[in-house]
């Protein structure tokens, strides 16, 4: 499946198509970006096809890129067909099934009701957001926000597999490194008895397989295969099946609430024998800190010392991490070089059988090789030749010299070489004892490396834990000296209540509010009859009052007839005798 990822890869990365994709990035891809990449390639062969899938209806999607992809032959795959076939029967059981409509119409009545609130909701959150200034650009900033978050989580999901990925598959190159060096072992010291044993061994263990592992396994497929097909024949479960099982649930809430809270309880009690230990130990370290001062004058490492300490080594394991990724790295680039070797000799073969294709079909077969073999002799018989001319003396006596060199350095390194077989054999076992241990080594320190995380998160979660508790000791700390304080005035209060000193005793809270609540009494009572006065002299008052108004307005209408005479002409003269007005013409 690489192998093909990797070639789209390369096609996509090539003329004319130039995508300017990796591994990761073509891997990283969603299914709909992956559809417009294939509309793309498909748009590159015929140009109507060169539009947005986006803006145009999936029917007419698919429609278009089946008629295409069948003209150019192409094939589906058979376990997409099979799955298809399977789907399309699950649909048909499902609806021959016994759902009832009427459930179903419930349900899609339910949630329109259920969107219909949504709607309100949202309505009312948008009414609400409206009158905040920059409102739009708020929600468009939190819109950003909330895709950027799920491509994070997407991100980070795919690091995730991606990370499993080269964990399993670095597992799967220690497994096939192993196998290889057993192998190489093995023809090492292959015999024809020790073959003859493994071949036993191996039929022996097929054997098994075949007649008792697989068809125990068959047996326990075949159980649950019929199983589930009973359990697919039954009929949908109603309204009362779902209330029973719904009870039955509630009930193994209760249980599972019961049992928790027992847990919890215990747990309390583990915690607070671990405090009561921890504080123990503390006070153990404190005298052993102290006997240790007193021993050898050297102070324990504590505080910032120890925290600089733990950050030292944290660097040291950051550098040894890079370390070990470099190391990695130049294994993958390793690997890298060994396949493109591979290739290169793979294309070489392949230029030999042209070469030699090529030979056959102009009738000179083998002329390459005759030429090579050809220029070899010529080279040889130049040598001889050369050697030839020399005398046969020097030949003599040089051959005298080599012999007795051979022979002096044979003798002088058959020790030396019968050791060397030796450590070779001893280099082969503890190479092979390195890499078990360094097997060992790394699995115990993913172990390590687990358990330090858990320990880590069990740390925290304590930490946060005592954080709690020192805020609800200050909580409680803080009300005891308010209670306290409360206590004392109350105290102070009923000393001075209880003193035979009057001045001490009108300095009590009790006697200035009891003479407080005297004088207002009093006032009170001052008010309710100044009230009692008030309503009883309130008729004649008011009547009072309107006589004064009438003799205001009478003392205005004679004012304003006194204005009225001065002002009037001589037509007439009036004349006052006796008491009465007479108007003389």
């Amino acid at each position: 499946m690489s192998d093909q990822i990797k070639s789209i890869v390369e096609k996509l990365n090539k003329e004319p198509f130039k995508k300017n994709y990796n591994l990761i990035t073509f891997d990283s891809l969603e299914s709909i970006q992956l559809l417009q990449l294939l509309n793309d390639v498909l748009g590159e062969i015929d140009p109507k096809h060169v539009v947005d899938i986006r803006e145009e209806m999936p029917e007419q999607t698919a429609k278009r890129m089946l008629s295409l992809l069948g003209i150019l032959k192409y094939k589906p795959p058979g376990n997409l067909m099979e799955a298809f076939k399977n789907l399309h029967k699950e649909c048909e059981q499902l609806k021959t099934s016994g759902f009832s409509t009427a459930e179903i119409r419930r349900d899609i009545i339910a949630m329109e009701e259920e969107k219909d609130q949504l709607i309100k909701r949202v309505e009312r959150l948008k009414k609400r957001v409206e009158t905040v200034q920059n409102h739009q650009r708020m929600l468009e900033i939190a819109r950003q926000l909330r895709v950027e978050k799920e491509r994070e989580e997407s991100l980070a999901q795919q690091k995730q597999e991606q990370k499993n990925q080269l964990f399993h598959a670095e597992q799967r190159l220690q497994r096939v490194q192993l196998q290889l060096k057993d192998m190489q072992h093995a023809v090492v010291d292959s015999k024809p008895e020790s073959l003859m044993k493994r071949l036993e061994e191996e039929i022996k263990f097929n054997s098994y397989l075949c007649s008792e592992k697989f068809p125990r396994e068959l047996e326990s497929k075949k159980q649950s295969l019929y199983f589930l097909q009973k359990v697919v024949s039954e009929p949908a479960m109603g309204q009362s099946d779902l209330n029973e099982l719904e009870t039955k649930v509630c009930c193994l809430k209760t249980q599972l609430a019961s049992i928790i809270s027992r847990k919890k309880e215990a747990k309390a009690e583990e915690l607070q024998a671990a405090k009561e230990e921890m504080s123990n130990m503390e006070r153990q370290m404190l005298q052993k800190a102290n006997q240790a001062r007193e021993l050898d004058g050297t102070e324990v490492l504590k505080g910032d010392e120890f925290k600089r300490y733990v950050n030292k080594l944290r660097s040291k394991n950051t550098f040894y991490k890079k370390k070990r990724q470099e190391i990695a790295e130049i294994t993958a680039e390793y690997g890298i070089l060994q396949r493109t070797e591979e290739l290169l000799k793979q294309r070489h073969e392949a230029i030999q059988q042209q070469l030699q294709a090529i030979e056959d079909k102009k009738g000179i077969s083998g002329y390459s090789y005759t030429q090579e073999e050809l220029e070899r002799v010529s080279a040889a018989k130049s040598e001889m030749d050369e050697m030839k001319g020399r005398t046969l003396d020097n030949m003599s006596e040089m051959v005298k010299k080599l012999n007795a060199m051979v022979a002096d350095k044979k003798s002088s390194l058959a020790p030396i070489i019968k050791e060397l077989r030796q450590l070779r054999q001893n280099c082969q076992e503890l190479t092979q004892e390195c890499d078990e241990k360094k097997v060992q080594y790394d699995s115990c320190a993913a172990g390590l490396e687990s358990n330090r995380s858990t320990l880590e998160q069990e740390v925290k979660g304590l930490r946060e834990e005592c954080i709690q508790e020192k805020s609800c000791y200050h909580h409680t700390n803080c009300m005891k000296k308010n209670l306290e304080i409360q206590l004392q005035r109350a105290k102070d209060e009923m000393k001075t209540y209880v003193s035979p000193d009057p001045q001490d005793r009108r300095k009590a809270i009790r006697e200035q509010y009891t003479r407080m609540i005297l004088e207002q009494e009093n006032l009170g009572k001052k008010l309710r009859e100044k009230q009692k006065a008030v309503r009883e002299s309130h008729g004649p008052n008011m009547k009072q009052a309107k006589m004064w108004r009438d003799f205001e307005q009478l003392m205005e209408c004679k004012r304003e007839c006194f204005l009225k005479q001065q002002n009037q002409t001589s037509v007439g003269q009036v004349i006052q005798e006796g008491g009465e007005d007479r108007l003389v013409l």
